[in-house]
C-alpha cells in the first residue's frame, strides 16, 4: 500500500489525534507541523519539550543533529520503541525533512529550575569546571570546546546543552555510561564519560541545567577552537578541523 503524500508519520497523527480531530470537524493542512504532531505529542507543542523532563527540546536545534539522532534511533544506535517505530519506515530525505522544521523553529526558551534536592556548592564548583574548563589531569576537553563558547551549540550537528531539563542530562549521560546510547564511530562522548565518575556527570549535568540561557540562543556558525588530534567525533567532524 502507497501512501503518496499521506505519510507514515502522518498517519501516526491520525492514530494520535484522528478522533478528537475529526469529531470537531478539524482539516488537517499538508504541512510539516500538522504531519509532525506525532512528535509534538511528547516534545510538547512546537518542540518547546515535553513537561515531564525527559522528552527534549526540539525547536532550534542544528538540522544535522536532529537528523543524527533520528537516523541512530532507526539504526539502533539509540533506543525507544516507540521513536523507532515512528522513523523506521521513513526516507532520508523526509527525515531531513522534519529535522529542518524544527531546526527552523525560534521558540523561547524556560526559566531554568533549581533541582528538587539541594546541591553542594562543591558539586556546583566541580560541574562548572567541567563546563568550562574541563578537566586536563583526565584528558577530557571542557563541553564549549564542542558545544560552543555558550554552550547552545555548534551548526551543523552539534546541540546546544543549556535549556535542558536536569532529568534529562542525567538520562542521556547515564546512557552513555551504560552504553544505551551510541554515536558515530568515533563516539567522544562515550569517551568523554568513560573519563568521568558517576559524581563528576551529575555535577555538570546539574551546573548546565540551572544556568540561564544567553540572549542569542542560536547554534554557532562554526566551531571557535577544533580539538586537538588526540579527540576526534564521528557524528560532528567540523569539531576535528579548523573553519574558515
Amino acid at each position: 500500500m502507497k501512501f503518496g503524500k499521506l505519510t507514515w508519520l502522518t498517519v501516526m497523527v491520525c492514530i494520535f489525534f484522528g478522533p478528537m480531530a475529526w469529531g470537531q470537524g478539524k482539516d488537517f493542512k499538508d504541512d510539516m507541523a500538522e504531519r509532525t504532531r506525532a512528535c509534538t505529542a511528547c516534545h510538547g507543542d512546537q518542540g518547546k519539550a515535553g513537561p515531564d523532563g525527559y522528552y527534549p527540546r526540539l525547536a532550534g536545534k542544528p538540522a544535522g543533529y536532529l537528523f543524527n539522532q533520528l537516523k541512530n534511533f532507526q539504526e539502533g544506535q539509540r533506543h525507544y520503541n516507540l521513536m523507532t517505530r515512528l522513523v523506521d519506515p521513513l526516507s532520508d530525505a523526509y527525515l531531513q525533512e522534519i529535522a529542518q522544521h524544527f531546526a527552523n523553529l525560534k521558540l523561547p526558551y524556560p526559566a531554568p529550575t533549581m533541582p528538587s534536592e539541594r546541591v553542594s556548592a562543591q558539586a556546583l564548583k566541580r560541574g562548572k569546571q567541567l563546563a568550562l574548563e574541563g578537566d586536563a589531569a583526565k584528558d577530557v576537553p571542557a563541553c564549549t570546546a564542542c558545544h560552543g563558547t555558550k554552550l547552545t551549540g555548534v551548526q551543523a550537528h552539534v546541540p546546544g546543552l543549556l535549556g535542558l531539563p536536569l532529568d534529562y542530562l542525567n538520562a542521556q549521560l547515564g546512557a552513555w555510561q551504560t552504553h544505551q546510547r551510541k554515536a558515530r564511530q568515533p563516539d567522544c562522548m562515550k569517551e568523554v564519560v568513560a573519563r568521568l565518575q558517576s559524581e563528576d556527570l551529575v555535577a555538570v549535568a546539574t551546573w548546565l541545567s540551572t544556568q540561564n540561557m544567553p540572549t542569542d540562543t542560536a547554534p554557532a556558525s562554526k566551531v571557535s577552537t577544533p580539538l586537538k588530534a588526540s579527540w576526534q567525533c564521528g557524528s560532528a567532524p567540523e569539531l576535528s578541523k579548523a573553519q574558515p
